[in-house]
C-alpha cells in the first residue's frame, strides 16, 4: 500500500515528501490548499485528522501526524540505516536533540513574530522580546554549524530535514540572511539537492524556498 501524504500547501508537510525523495519510497499526494483569507487549512483535513493540521500521513492502515514524529516513523520503517545515525550513540542522540529542537524550541519565537505582525501597534510591547529570543536561538544555531557542515555532523541527515522549516521561516520573517554565514549556507545546500527540487515539484509552490 502506497504512502499517502495529505500535503497542505506552504506547510511544514514540504518536509515530509522531501524525506521520503531522500528515501527512494514511493508516495502518494493528497493536495489541500490553504483559505486564501484566514491562509488556515481546509475542513477537509480533519476528516483525516482531528485537529485538521498537515503533515499527516497514512501508511498501511494506520495514520500518523507530527512532522517529527512522522519523519521518525519514516526513518525507523524505510531508511534501512539512512539518514541517521545509531540511536544509542552520542551522534544518535544529537540526532533526536535536532528533531525534538525544530519544533519544540526554535518555531515557538518564530511563530511569535509572525502573530505580533499581524497585531500591529498591539503587538509592540513583545517585539524586543521576542526579537533577542529569534537572535538568541538563531546565533546558537549559526556557532552548532560551525562545527560541522550538517547539524549532526558531517553527514546530511533525516535532523537536517527537520531544522529546514524553521531556518526557511527564519529566512523570511526572523532576520536570517547572509551576516550569519553557515546558516545561510545550509539553506543553499539543502534548496540545491536533487531529492528537494523534486518535493518541490510535486508538492506544488512553496514560498519558504
Amino acid at each position: 500500500m502506497t504512502i499517502q501524504v495529505h500535503h497542505l500547501n506552504n506547510s511544514r508537510s514540504q518536509r515530509v515528501l522531501w524525506l521520503l525523495e531522500e528515501l527512494g519510497v514511493p508516495y502518494e499526494i493528497v493536495h489541500y490548499q490553504r483559505d486564501s483569507k484566514t491562509m488556515l487549512a481546509p475542513p477537509e483535513l480533519k476528516r483525516v485528522h482531528p485537529l485538521g493540521k498537515s503533515p499527516v500521513i497514512t501508511d498501511d492502515g494506520e495514520t500518523i501526524a507530527e512532522t517529527g514524529a512522522i519523519i521518525d516513523y519514516l526513518v525507523t520503517r524505510y531508511g534501512d540505516g539512512r539518514l541517521a545515525p545509531p540511536r544509542d550513540t552520542p551522534a544518535g542522540r544529537r540526532y533526536t536533540y535536532w528533531l525534538h529542537y525544530a519544533e519544540g524550541s526554535a518555531m515557538p519565537p518564530l511563530l511569535l513574530t509572525l502573530v505580533l505582525g499581524k497585531l500591529g501597534i498591539l503587538g509592540r510591547p513583545a517585539r524586543k522580546f521576542v526579537r533577542a529570543q529569534v537572535d538568541l536561538h538563531l546565533d546558537y544555531l549559526e556557532a552548532e554549524l560551525t562545527k560541522h557542515e550538517w547539524f549532526v555532523g558531517d553527514a546530511f541527515s533525516a535532523a537536517d530535514v527537520m531544522m529546514s522549516f524553521p531556518l526557511e521561516a527564519a529566512a523570511i520573517r526572523g532576520g536570517l540572511d547572509a551576516s550569519r554565514p553557515k546558516l545561510f549556507a545550509f539553506l543553499q545546500r539543502i534548496h540545491a539537492r536533487p531529492a528537494y527540487q523534486r518535493a518541490l515539484e510535486k508538492g506544488g509552490p512553496y514560498d519558504f524556498a
